[in-house]
Order: structure tokens, then sequence, then C-alpha cells
């Protein structure tokens, strides 16, 4: 060996020390095996050094890192080339060097007569992005998060930006961070103009008791099969009447039969103020001066038990964006049991809250009440160890997976109309803004017969992984609670990373030799770096829509009808249909004639309104809301389509007034509700249907688009929804 290998040797080992003060070493070996060469080879030697980085021009993957100085010294090259040399001279290949540190690759030849020969200039990695079908790129920044409005999801926050290795600004920040987290609605904070916020505009008021009610009857006077999955309610104190009359009906028909119900406050959260009833003379309408809101629901009286307990379901639900409409359920969930064996209601034991009401908040206060470091027992379980539990008797669990996805669909259906009315008054076309996304707690009942029921939606989830401990009498601690980490961590960290603003949406590899194939990859089988692969599991959140969109988009009629009313709300923002637009409106869809005339319309269009300002006492704003336009809506569909079903009805006065309208001016397209910001775009069936909600267009492009549609789906052969999901 030559007394200047030696001296360039030693050289290179003070270098490689250096760059591990620093973190990191002098170069990386990131060549995989070339496809036509295995590893194990017979005579293939295989490089232990760390000074090169090499890979033959069969594809292979690119990394490029540079951190600290950058080193000129051709002596590295030297000895890059030596050691490349030495380790691959029987192989004759091509080959690229890559050198950590200096941003070149150096590429040449190894020829047998173990020289180096250089066959081209050197090139910097971003010259070299796209060679060889691979792409690559130096490190970015982490992603920022302003934290300082999380309120009590913010220790599982910091544990799972810690986790990705993100940044975490607890007090705020000048400049705009990428994603902002709101403790309770999206109005924390006023001054963003940019990034991404986890709560939707309006999403805790859509929530609330009566709106939700008033959603999904609107979808059950459609649908009544599909939203078979939610009590029976009456809103208060509007359909007391109403409630009193049916139930003295059901109870005159047949003595015998002494339903129970459930009264819940609009506004109520973690059990506060909810009770049972058999009479509706038990009641309680009135709070001081002013009367209570709320609904009063059936009860559900045979629900399954475990351990002969009653429990609920808390399923974390992901909104990733409302346009492309996009959903993700966490694999694992919670289950809150009652802390007293469950019996049938009756006069006696109404008032006995442990027995009956699920809620978390009120059972942690009873004496029987179990805290276990166990998720299999207590009265706090993940969800998985009830499944497995409920398999080992023979329950099949696919099927109940698969309604509960059904029930989370729908619901989000149903609720997704008015929440497009809040978005575009929250952030007006033309103006800056950020993006939306959230995560909603879906509280779920089982039945005896496995039949999943809603029981309520929840905007904002307790995110808390620490529960409250009495550790001497009168001094409470709170300690951590395993359960709870091992379940919402892997939600907000698995919620940050589909959202994470850097992701990449496509994947690129080399099928033949100079063709890039370019696939679009779900967020669950993303390309990830190497140390995300390692530290990282897998996502805990599956996408069920659009995924599931083939069996579901037949249901999105009323977004179909909020897509006409924002289009006549004109573009400054507001909320409410005056009587002008509302004319307008009969007007460019041609729904006036010499049996309905401008008259009948403005009398119709009084009736609605007053009757509806009168529902909603609170409403300070004029006009038509959407929920009156809906109904509204269905006047109209029902006068011109006597003959036909509801449904029916709604379908088609949605494709009579969708071809009388002209594609919107660009200057007036809306802005898109999506994480993109992509222009919305209207795609329906030949059934009517819409397989896309966006906007309303042409006819026109209308039918270019649907059988665009056809062709696509054409390729996929559909299957029933419980043979698609997985476990």
């Amino acid at each position: 060996m030559s007394d200047h290998y030696v001296k360039a040797k030693v050289q290179l080992e003070q270098m490689k020390n250096l760059g591990q003060d620093h973190g990191d070493g002098d170069q990386e070996l990131v060549s995989p095996p070339s496809p036509s060469v295995s590893p194990s080879t017979p005579n293939t030697p295989t490089s232990t050094d760390p000074s090169i980085t090499t890979s033959s021009t069969i594809p292979s993957k690119y990394r490029g890192r540079s951190r600290g100085k950058l080193f000129k010294d051709n002596t590295l090259t030297h000895i890059s080339a030596a050691n490349a040399e030495r380790n691959l001279n029987q192989l004759g290949y091509e080959l690229t060097l890559n050198i950590k540190g200096t941003g070149k690759i150096l590429e040449g030849k190894s020829e047998p007569n173990g020289n180096y020969v250089k066959s081209g200039v050197s090139k910097s990695f971003q010259e070299t992005r796209f060679e060889d079908g691979v792409k690559t790129g130096r490190k970015r920044r982490p992603v920022t998060v302003d934290t300082s409005k999380a309120k009590t999801s913010l220790e599982a926050l910091k544990i799972s930006i810690k986790q990705l290795k993100w940044k975490e600004f607890p007090l705020g920040r000048r400049a705009a961070c990428d994603i902002y987290w709101h403790g309770v609605s999206f109005h924390d904070n006023e001054n963003i103009v940019s990034g991404q916020v986890n709560k939707f505009p309006g999403m805790v008021e859509m929530l609330r008791k009566i709106n939700m009610s008033r959603a999904v009857r609107t979808m059950q006077d459609i649908f009544p099969e599909e939203y078979d999955f939610y009590p029976r309610s009456w809103i208060l104190p509007d359909e007391y009447q109403q409630f009193s009359t049916q139930i003295r009906m059901v109870k005159e028909n047949d003595s015998t039969v002494n339903p129970t119900f459930i009264v819940k406050p609009d506004g109520g959260s973690q059990g506060d103020g909810i009770y049972l009833i058999r009479d509706p003379s038990d009641l309680k309408l009135v709070s001081g001066s002013h009367a209570k809101q709320g609904v009063v629901q059936e009860y559900i009286q045979k629900p399954l038990l475990i351990d002969k307990l009653k429990f609920d379901i808390r399923l974390y639900v992901l909104i990733k964006s409302l346009e492309p409409l996009e959903i993700y359920i966490a694999k694992e969930g919670l289950t809150r049991f009652c802390t007293e064996p469950y019996q049938e209601p009756s006069q006696k034991n109404l008032s006995h809250v442990f027995m009956h009401l699920t809620n978390y908040s009120l059972n942690v206060h009873s004496e029987n009440f179990v805290h276990s470091d166990s998720q299999n027992t207590g009265s706090k379980r993940t969800l998985s160890s009830v499944l497995y539990r409920l398999a080992a008797k023979g329950v099949d669990i696919k099927r109940v997976w698969s309604d509960i996805i059904a029930l989370v669909i729908k619901t989000t259906i149903a609720v997704v109309p008015e929440l497009k009315v809040y978005y575009q008054a929250d952030i007006p076309p033309g103006k800056p803004g950020p993006t939306c996304f959230q995560i909603l707690g879906f509280d779920i009942l089982l039945m005896k017969n496995l039949k999943p029921v809603l029981l309520e939606v929840n905007s904002n989830p307790s995110m808390r992984i620490e529960h409250e401990q009495e550790m001497t009498p009168g001094v409470f601690e709170y300690v951590p609670s395993p359960v709870d980490e091992e379940v919402k961590v892997g939600v907000i960290r698995d919620t940050l990373r589909l959202m994470d603003p850097g992701q990449k949406k496509t994947t690129i590899s080399q099928s033949k030799p100079g063709v890039l194939d370019v696939t679009p990859l779900d967020a669950e089988s993303q390309e990830k770096s190497p140390e995300e692969s390692v530290a990282l599991p897998s996502l805990c959140l599956k996408q069920v829509y659009p995924k599931y969109a083939k069996q579901f988009n037949h249901l999105r009629l009323v977004e179909r009808i909020s897509s006409l009313f924002i289009r006549f709300l004109g573009v400054k923002g507001n909320m409410r249909l005056g009587p002008t637009a509302f004319r307008t409106f009969i007007r460019t869809c041609k729904l006036s004639n010499t049996n309905f005339t401008m008259a009948s319309v403005d009398i119709l269009y009084i009736d609605i309104t007053r009757r509806w300002s009168g529902a909603a006492a609170d409403v300070r704003e004029a006009g038509m809301g959407l929920q009156a336009f809906v109904e509204a809506f269905f006047n109209l569909a029902g006068r011109r389509f006597k003959s036909l079903p509801l449904k029916e009805q709604a379908a088609a006065m949605l494709d009579l007034c969708e071809a009388q309208l002209d594609p919107q001016p660009a200057s007036e397209d809306r802005r898109s509700l999506s994480c993109g910001r992509a222009p919305p775009r209207t795609v329906r069936s030949q059934t009517g249907y819409l397989a896309n909600n966006t906007h309303i267009n042409s006819p026109t492009p209308t039918r270019r688009a649907s059988s665009q549609d056809q062709r696509l789906h054409h390729r996929l052969k559909p299957h029933p929804l419980r043979s698609n999901v997985e476990n």
C-alpha cells in the first residue's frame, strides 16, 4: 500500500470523525442491490466502508443529504474511487458516486485494470433529480405547529409532534405556521390567513343536538331505510305538542306499551342535563324565564351487554376535507362502560344514571369506576379488546365494523351540506384563508342484535390522556391513562401525518427503461423515508370515503341542493337567501308557470321563512337558511312531479334546475373547500345522483365528466361494502 494511500486514508478518517461530531457521517451508503446482481452473488464483495456512495445505472433510490461544511479536497474523490474500484471492479458496471457533504455526483466506469475513469462532468443532486426514474431532494424543513390554543389535547399533541420530529410553537408565532391546533372552535384565533386549522367553521353549531337531529331527519324523509340507525327524535320546545300526541296515541292503541325516552339539552356535553322520562308530562321545558332547547329521543332498551354492563363506543373520525369529501376512521377506539349492572328502565330506576348513561364524565364519579392500565379490563377499554371478545363468541366482527363504517359515512353526508354554507360565509371567495380538517367523536351504541345506533357526534371530543385521581382525601392529581394514550396519541399523530403540507401525492417508479410511471397513492401506502418507516407505525386511520363512494354517492342529494343554495347567495359571504335571490332562483331554473305564478313564489317564501325564523329564535340574520330552502325545494319538486316518491322528485327537480344553469364564470368560482383549493367541478352519473358534489356546471361538461367517470369505474369491479371492509 502506497504512502499516499495511507495518508489519504488518515485524512478521510479525520473527516469522518468531524462529521460524527456534528451528528452525521461524511458519506452515506445509499445504494440498494442491483436488480440484476443479487447481494449474495458469489465472488462479489460487499462494501462496508462508509466513505463511498455508489449505485449502478440500474434504477435505484438516491437520497441527497447535506450537513456541515462542503469538502472540496480532491483526495476524497481519489479515495472514493479507489474503494469503489476495490469493491465493484468485478461487476464492470457504470458507477455513480454520491459524495455526501458536497452535493455532487461523480459518474464513471470501473475498468478491469483497476482505474476509475470519469465519463462526465459532476452534477449536483438537483440536476439529476429525475434521472433513472428516481426522485431525490434535500432534507426539508420541519413542519411548524401552533399549539397555543390546544387546551385539553395539548399533552397528546406534544407527544405526537415529538414523534414526528416537527417544530412546536406553544406560545404562537408571528410568522405563519403550517398547522394551527385549536381546542374548541375555528374562531379561537381570528388572525389566521394561511396554513391548516384543525376545526371547520360551523362544526360546533352543526353538531348541536337540534341541528344534528334536523339534518338526519331530512335524510330520513328521503332515505328512510338508509337512516334507520338514528333514534326517532322530537325538537323541544317546538315539537312538544306533536311528541305528546304521538305518545298518547301509542299508549291508547296498546296499554302494555310504556316506552322510555331520553332528554338531551341542545348545547349539553359530558352528560350534563340528560335525564330519562316515561311520560311527556315529566319534561322540564322551562329554565327560569327561558324555554329549554333540546331534543327528546327514543331510549334504546335492548343494548348489547358485556359483564352485564351497558357500554358505548367512542370512535374517532377525521374529516380531512369537504371538497372533495374525505373521511378517515380510526382503527382503534374506546369503549366506555356503565358502573352499575344494567336493568331495563322502569319508574324505579330511571334516575340511576350509572346504569343507563355511558358518559365517562358521569361514571368516573361512581365508586364502582375502575381505572385500569390494561386495555381489556376496567371501566374504559379499547375497542379492539371488545371486538376480540365478541369474535370469540362467534360474532361476525367484519359485519359489525362494516355497519359502523356505513353509519359514519351516512352521518357525515347528512351534515356536510350546511357545513359548506358555513365555510363559504367564514372564508368568502377571493379572500385569503386557511384550509380545514377536524377530528370528530362518534358515540355509537350496539344493540343486542349487533345493529349500531348513533347516539351523538361530538365536535370537540376529549383528547386528554390523563385522568383525575384522588390521592388522599380531598387531594386530586392527574395521572397518566395508558388506554387513552394508546388510542388518542395515535389519532392525533396520524392526523398530522395526513395533513403534512409537504406530503407527496405521487410516487415515481420505472417500469420500462426511460419511461416514468406516476401513480397516485393513498395516504396509507405512501412512500416513507427510512427514518419515518423505522420510527413510526403504519397509519391507524383508514380511509372510508371516497374509498366506498360508489355505495353512498346516491345519498348526496341534499348536498346538490346546497350547491344551488350557495350559488344564488351571491358572493357576499352571507348564509341566508333574500326574497330577490329566491325569485332569481325560480326564474333562472324556469320553475314558474301559469299554475305557479311569481306571486305564489313570494307567498311560499314568506310562509317557509317565517316558520323557520320562529323555530330558530337565536338567528339574527333575516332571510331563508339552507334548511328552509331545502323544504321549499321539496315543495317545488312535489308540485312538478306529483306522481313520484320524494327521493325521485328531488332527483328529477335537481336535474331540471342544473340543466337550466350556465357555467359559473371563472371570476365567480368559489373557493374550494379542500386542502388543495382546486376549483370545483360537478360530476353526475346517469341516474342524476352526485358522484363528486361541487358547484353547478352546464350539462355538456357534466356529460363529458360522467363518461370519464364511467370509463374509470369500468376497470374497477364493484363489491358490496361488507366484503371490502377490512378488520
